[in-house]
């Protein structure tokens, strides 16, 4: 199949723009089967606009975990961990938790 640029028509801001034909190969190689809608600088607007209120994309860098300050069940030591503990179970420092992982 041979493939050709095509022009399209942005259906934010009317403009025509060129759906090159190594878009429509990169487009086939990912398994996407519809003709973009928007031209460039609307598609960075639209990504821009659906940014959340901390200011990252859903797909983009998290913002980071809260830790939570306990004391590790073997060696006694002040560790952090990225859940909160539930205290009917033992939690172990990361050095203590490799060597408990290495005895199952």
């Amino acid at each position: 199949m041979s493939l050709a640029d095509v022009t399209l028509t942005c259906r934010e801001c009317g403009s025509e723009f060129i759906f090159t034909a190594g878009e429509q190969q990169f487009y086939q190689s990912k398994g996407l089967v519809n003709q973009p809608t928007r031209c460039q600088p609307c598609r960075q607007l639209a990504k821009a606009s659906r940014q959340g209120s901390n200011g990252y994309a859903s797909s983009g860098p998290r913002p980071p975990r809260q830790m939570f300050d306990v004391v590790c069940a073997d060696c006694g030591n002040m560790t952090q961990v990225p859940f909160q503990p539930k205290y009917d179970r033992p939690v172990y420092c990361s050095n203590c938790f490799e060597n408990h992982r290495a005895t199952r």
